[in-house]
């Protein structure tokens, strides 16, 4: 999705945000942006790391068996 964007549009989201929101507000809004991608990439890594735990210990338990 966002890779269809290109630059032109980059540019122009980032014109309209200024506009809408000014520019005191957009370095506020943009740190909020970047830590909440911050934190949703930390819960994704840490569901793919339990769910790669799990497989690993019902492998192992097959293996016992």
């Amino acid at each position: 999705m966002l890779s269809n964007i290109g630059f032109p549009g980059l540019i122009l989201i980032l014109i309209i945000a200024l506009v809408i929101f000014g520019p005191s507000k957009l370095p506020e809004i943009g740190r909020a942006v970047g830590s909440s991608l911050k934190e949703f990439k930390k819960a994704t890594k840490e569901l793919t790391k339990d769910e790669e735990e799990s497989k690993k210990i019902e492998t192992q338990k097959k293996d016992t068996i």
